[in-house]
């Protein structure tokens, strides 16, 4: 149960967290209206206390986690919202990156 309430949490978090700066970018860069930007802020904040929900006590190897979802969940941001298509690259690395997630979060302690 720990590992589905982790998981969980990582996708909730990587919308917060990929939502927010693409509401900050559609209004910085796209000129779309300014609120959009606060909203942005807000949600970037919600991330923080998500990533505080983890089961792992251990900061740093939470945050490494997030780094490789954000890789993979911005590629399917892209995909979703900017009809971003990806390469055989952008799949391979988004793979390497998630299989460290699994690896950080889940693999063998000393």
């Amino acid at each position: 149960m720990t590992v589905l309430r982790s998981v969980a949490l990582f996708a909730v978090a990587a919308v917060a967290e990929i939502g927010g700066c693409w509401l900050i970018w559609q209004s910085v860069r796209e000129s779309r209206p300014w609120w959009l930007a606060g909203l942005g802020i807000v949600v970037l904040g919600g991330y923080g206390f998500l990533a505080a929900l983890q089961p792992s006590s251990d900061f740093g190897r939470v945050l490494a986690a997030y780094g490789g979802v954000f890789v993979a969940g911005s590629l399917l941001w892209a995909m979703a919202f900017d009809g971003f298509r990806p390469t055989r690259a952008d799949l391979l690395g988004a793979t390497i990156c998630l299989a460290g997630v699994a690896v950080i979060m889940y693999g063998p302690r000393r």
